[in-house]
């Protein structure tokens, strides 16, 4: 695998403690929650996690944090992998947090002996009010001074079932008045009397997130805990449960800067299942949705994708990204591999009076004049084609080369033509117009004489492929802030791995004003025809069609009997690297 061995702060880490001895080898994580889809920032993630293990000949674990029973489901797992292989990752081993219930249970019980910890009655909101501000510290619990035989009895006793949800946790027993908010006396367990998609119905006890990680990394030996800097806050947290939960490994947390997209503000998770379940995209993996399946259907390639994100690099900065320098990698990583087609989006018929009827002539055009090594296709030519309505203007504007009443244009690859005469229907629209051809204008026959102005495309009617050509636009018309909610003065900050777990609510009215953002012109569709040597296009297939840009078959909706192109990007970009 290739990798972008440009200096980053993380290689020079691990160089630093390899060549020490700090470290004798390297093994890195990419752990996902399967409550959802990956979307392109976790792309990131994959592809610097199992980089940096593979250029130091080390191993990468895929593990699912599966801590939260209520939002996980096999499904996700699923994509999950898919996506993880699709970019062109091989794990070296699969893991799932659920794995280590037994352990993590064992651990939580050392922690209450050593007076780490303690069993709590208050609610998640009294909860929440006894952390305290950003401004001012949080207060004890009443039961924060429970006995060790108390707790002992208590969490046992939650564990096999005899509280309701939300009746108990367990709490770390740290410092109400740390400036550090997650150190307050963080949740570590909690009751949920649901199905877990791994384990089952076995345990209604389940370790948040927060406790779960670190205990997952010291387990699995992880050398290098990479992750964004959301969690960065959380790093004295980590350290302190490999620490008191006295793990033999010791995994060192270091945060990178996580990617975000100019034009796609909705990659949490949240969002886009809100998206998802409102009905709004055609499923997670619609061309129009940010996550790593909704750019494959869309027509992105893997290797764009690698190349887009060791590009940018690694550093702890969070800065925005141009969404078209990875719209440029794509048309970078297409252009020498697609065929080149004509497709007519907007048919408007074209008939040419004076080329005889019922014949049908062969053009010769390259596959792809970037590649010549692609060879040549035939194109079918007749009195009787298509061509785009847009190429055609009865009351033209001053410098319009295209077609109009009187003017002469040449066909891609075949003959100049000259508009005679308009067919307007009822109400005054047109419906077809009439051309004659020069024969002298062959395409390839060094024809000198006079010139044109304006080529268009075309296809020949009688073979045309009826198709569905699917046009995007940015899904959100409004630029939002995607990141996790931040607290203020007044308010505590919501942490991503509480998100995680589900021991915060989150603001359904903000999400609900999110939806207010949708873009109601995402998604044109469109009824044209293509050459007829695209009939047996599959899905994932991909094309430039001349003028239109670069289009992939659709792998959901296309069938036997009805091609469907979905609009990657445009032929050009005024992006610049």
């Amino acid at each position: 695998m290739e990798h972008n061995n440009s200096n980053n702060f993380i290689r020079s880490i691990i160089k630093e403690d390899l060549a020490t001895g700090k470290r004798t080898h390297v093994t890195t994580r990419f752990p996902p929650e399967p409550n959802g889809y990956l979307h392109i920032g976790h792309a990131k993630s994959i592809i610097i996690n199992f980089d940096l293990a593979d250029e130091f000949k080390g191993t990468t674990n895929l593990r699912f944090d599966d801590t939260n029973p209520l939002k996980e489901d096999t499904e996700y797992v699923n994509a999950i992998k898919e996506d993880v292989e699709w970019l062109g990752y091989e794990w070296d081993n699969l893991f799932f947090a659920s794995d280590y219930f037994e352990e993590m249970y064992e651990r939580a019980l050392l922690l209450i002996k050593k007076g780490k910890a303690y069993v709590d009655d208050l609610s998640p909101d009294e909860i929440r009010e006894y952390r305290g501000t950003l401004k001012e510290p949080g207060k004890d619990s009443p039961h924060r001074d429970r006995s060790v035989e108390e707790n002992l009895d208590l969490f046992k006793r939650m564990r096999d079932g005899e509280f309701k949800n939300g009746e108990k946790v367990l709490r770390a027993k740290i410092d109400m008045s740390s400036p550090n908010i997650n150190m307050r006396d963080p949740v570590l367990y909690r009751i949920s009397h649901a199905t877990h998609h791994n384990t089952g119905d076995k345990w209604c006890l389940y370790p948040v997130y927060a406790y779960a990680h670190p205990l997952e990394d010291a387990i699995e030996d992880v050398t290098h805990s990479l992750c964004t800097t959301e969690f960065e806050d959380q790093r004295p947290l980590y350290n302190w449960v490999v620490a008191e939960c006295e793990m033999d490994s010791q995994p060192q947390q270091i945060e990178f800067g996580r990617l975000n997209l100019t034009s796609v503000s909705f990659m949490s998770k949240r969002k886009l299942k809100l998206l998802v379940d409102e009905g709004i995209v055609d499923g997670w993996d619609d061309p129009r949705m940010p996550t790593i399946s909704g750019l494959r259907r869309k027509g992105y390639t893997a290797s764009a994708i690698r190349t887009f994100c060791r590009e940018l690099g690694v550093s702890k900065g969070d800065g925005a990204v141009d969404a078209r320098m990875l719209d440029h990698f794509v048309r970078e990583d297409l252009k020498l591999t697609c065929p080149r087609t004509m497709g007519i989006v907007r048919p408007l018929k074209v008939v040419i009076t004076n080329y005889p009827e019922g014949q049908v002539e062969y053009l010769d055009a390259e596959i792809n004049p970037e590649n010549p090594e692609m060879g040549l296709r035939q194109i079918p030519f007749s009195r009787e084609i298509y061509i785009e309505q847009e190429d055609f203007m009865e009351n033209p504007p001053n410098k319009y080369f295209r077609l109009f009443p009187g003017n002469e244009v040449r066909l891609k690859h075949a003959y100049f033509i000259k508009c005679e005469d308009v067919v307007k229907d009822d109400q005054g629209q047109v419906v077809e117009i009439h051309c004659t051809y020069d024969i002298e204008t062959k395409s390839g026959t060094g024809f000198t004489g006079r010139k044109v102005k304006g080529t268009i495309h075309w296809v020949e009617a009688s073979q045309a492929v009826p198709a569905e050509f699917r046009l995007y636009q940015p899904l959100v018309l409004a630029e939002e802030n995607n990141g996790i909610a931040k607290g203020t003065e007044e308010t505590v900050e919501v942490t991503e791995a509480e998100e995680k777990d589900g021991t915060v609510e989150t603001n359904n009215g903000a999400e609900k004003t999110f939806l207010d953002t949708i873009n109601p012109n995402s998604l044109q569709r469109l009824n044209g025809f293509v050459e007829p040597n695209m009939k047996g296009a599959q899905p994932q297939d991909k094309f430039q069609f001349f003028r239109h840009g670069y289009f992939n078959v659709d792998s959901k909706d296309t069938t036997a009997d009805k091609l469907v192109f979905n609009e990657i990007v445009s032929l050009k970009s005024s992006f610049t690297l």
